[in-house]
């Protein structure tokens, strides 16, 4: 591989672009938006109320993710929602003559999709313009090419057609990044890097204190790519470079488009070290019962079989562990992320996902994130991945919480408050300590950190304690081998911030995000009207864990206690995360307990969260309450979906409406 690789020839990009085309504002008015596509171009000096906070899912809806070629152009920004409004429809961006798209804040949030850029490129969009871009769509538009920018001073200059300076798009980035998108995208640089064209800059920070995330970081850069050397003294937000990776995931969605680079850009030889490669079949489990007939008559159904089949032949040719679907029953063997904390991962490693909760596994005092499609393609040739170590932000969650609040309250307490909502951790490292969540056990620490993606952070993490080395145990390791892993696992206490937020947890109640995005947080007893639930969901990976399902099995013993069952209008789903989820549920009786209260049982899938499993919404008029990590528009159908915590979504189903969970042995369900 090595010697076929060093042979291409790779070029840099020519020092000035020129944009040859018209720009797309996606503004909140969904009139502007179908003026521009019938052929009216907005004045680009005049100030137009911009979409802020457009998701992933918004620029390619999960079901056209089936597709893993250009036709994903056709598609761009179907699921952009302005008011009420989906004004884009299919082809009429690509057919439009765009080559620019500009938006307000947190453009690109939610899913680490890497088809989202990529069906942008193939609309013919060559440039993104926004207030802030989300880390992982923004290094996934580098990756690829895409070139993006927070200047709107440059759109004036793409109206007129003038040349434009490749720098004005590397101004401020570190020095791999810039090259990066000097050389065009990811795969042309690790070229120039193979061939000693291009060497990322040495570390040359010297000892300091350090966070915990830093710590595992400085342990793993890589000093010598020819040598496997790795490891430097300190790190210091800002460092740049390549990190070697533990864990390499990716599921169904971004495995076939990787497998696809790799076999055109590489040809037949062995990734590098399969051993530590895992693919997961999570996403598309219940496809076949939830697709509308209209989506099945576009061909949508078979072209996700055909994921599945290219990823399972991938698989077998790499001679890397699948974990698929069951063979006796509809479902699959876990969650990809909950399977990687449950079965694999380490405290002190570095772990890469194709998942925006690949942080799942910071529960355990991992540096664990997401990473795109080009990404993970070119970590099976060099096993390492690019960062640039982040700023961190601490989390300090004190007081004793109520026996009713749980880690997604937490969470929803921390979406909500002004330093999140002003995107002020985006791209950071989100330590999560106090001494509320030292208390919370593995399950529920993994919720915080699986939510660092909700956050719009680089990754979440807790400090290893007793209780880390207590899970590592009951995962088969012996004792001394925890503690060993375990020890050192925490930020030095002089470490540096660059910012710190407090929670109350003794002055927390019960709380939900209403719908249309998860940092819309309130207290229950804020509601100024009644809200009647037609679904509640109970599962996804935030939601479907050991300790959850305890919590599901406690509201619903009280509610049997009382002879009280799931409200007749209100459908109820409980969805496991994994087989040993599952597993602990047969054998505490829960699964008994959820049926005779009148829960449907699913089992492991991503499902429901991401619109492809039992528990979504059919029209815009149903409500929902899920557990799961989302609520942003039509991700989990069209609904008017409402976060909470576990004791709430069941408590609520029981009510048919929305309400908070008092254990009957304090105040009575109520």
């Amino acid at each position: 591989m090595m010697k076929s690789l060093l042979a291409r020839n790779v070029e840099k990009r020519p020092a000035h672009v020129q944009f040859t085309g018209r720009i797309l504002f996606l503004t909140e008015d969904p009139t502007l938006i179908r003026q521009q596509l019938e052929g009216a171009d907005l004045d680009v000096n005049n100030s137009h109320a911009l979409r802020h906070d457009i998701s992933t899912d918004e620029i390619t809806p999960a079901y056209i993710c089936y597709h893993f070629d250009e036709t994903l152009g056709e598609f761009v920004y179907t699921g952009l929602k302005c008011g009420d409004e989906f004004p884009i429809k299919r082809h009429e961006v690509k057919h439009g003559g765009f080559i620019a798209a500009v938006s307000g804040k947190r453009r690109g949030k939610g899913s680490s999709r890497e088809q989202s850029p990529y069906a942008e490129i193939a609309a013919g969009i060559r440039l993104v313009v926004a207030e802030n871009i989300e880390r992982i769509y923004k290094q996934n538009c580098q990756n690829l090419g895409l070139l993006t920018s927070t200047n709107f001073a440059v759109l004036e200059r793409v109206a007129r057609g003038e040349e434009i300076a490749l720098e004005e798009f590397t101004r401020g980035e570190d020095d791999i990044t810039r090259q990066i998108i000097e050389y065009g995208g990811l795969f042309n640089y690790n070229l120039a890097r193979l061939q000693g064209k291009v060497t990322p800059p040495d570390i040359a920070t010297a000892k300091r204190p350090m966070t915990l995330a830093e710590k595992i970081f400085a342990r793993h850069f890589v000093t010598d790519l020819s040598k496997d050397a790795i490891g430097v003294a300190a790190v210091k937000p800002g460092d740049t470079g390549f990190v070697k990776t533990d864990i390499r995931f990716s599921h169904e969605y971004v495995t076939p488009m990787a497998a696809i680079f790799y076999e055109q850009l590489v040809g037949e030889d062995p990734i590098n070290d399969p051993s530590s490669v895992y693919f997961f079949q999570d996403h598309l489990t219940f496809l076949d019962d939830v697709m509308p007939p209209e989506r099945r008559a576009m061909g949508l159904l078979d072209l996700a079989h055909q994921l599945m089949r290219k990823q399972e032949d991938f698989a077998r040719k790499q001679n890397v562990r699948l974990h698929g679907g069951l063979p006796d029953r509809k479902g699959s063997e876990a969650i990809c992320h909950s399977l990687i904390l449950q079965n694999y991962a380490q405290p002190g490693q570095l772990i890469i996902g194709s998942d925006s909760h690949t942080p799942h596994a910071g529960a355990i005092a991992c540096v664990a994130f997401g990473v795109g499609t080009t990404d993970i393609f070119n970590s099976w040739i060099t096993k390492d991945v690019r960062v640039r170590v982040p700023e961190q932000v601490r989390v300090r969650v004190n007081g004793k919480k109520p026996n009713n609040i749980t880690a997604k309250d937490f969470m929803l307490a921390i979406l909500k408050t002004d330093l999140v909502r002003n995107g002020d951790a985006i791209g950071k490292i989100i330590e999560y300590t106090g001494e509320a969540v030292s208390e919370l056990n593995i399950d529920e620490r993994a919720t915080m950190t699986n939510m660092a993606a909700e956050v719009g952070a680089f990754t979440g993490i807790v400090a290893a304690d007793d209780k880390t080395v207590e899970f590592l145990i009951g995962r088969g390791m012996s004792r001394r081998e925890a503690e060993q892993l375990c020890e050192g696992m925490h930020s030095d206490a002089d470490a540096e911030y660059a910012l710190t937020i407090d929670i109350d947890a003794s002055a927390l109640r019960p709380m939900i995000a209403t719908p249309g995005d998860p940092g819309n947080g309130m207290f229950i007893d804020e509601l100024m009207e009644e809200v009647k639930v037609d679904i509640a969901y109970g599962g996804s990976c935030t939601a479907g864990k050991i300790e959850d399902m305890d919590m599901y099995a406690r509201v619903f013993k009280d509610a049997l206690a009382q002879g009280r069952r799931v409200h007749p209008d209100t459908a109820c789903y409980i969805q496991f995360g994994s087989q040993e989820v599952r597993k602990h549920c047969e054998e505490r009786g829960y699964i008994e307990i959820f049926n005779a209260v009148g829960a449907t049982v699913i089992e492991p899938s991503c499902g429901a969260c991401i619109n492809a499993g039992p528990g979504v919404s059919k029209s815009k008029e149903q409500v929902v309450i899920s557990a799961q990590n989302r609520n942003f528009p039509g991700r989990s159908g069209p609904g008017q979906m409402y976060l909470a915590s576990p004791y709430t979504v069941a408590a609520s189903a029981i009510a048919g409406k929305i309400v908070e969970y008092h254990p009957v042995s304090a105040a009575g369900a109520k």
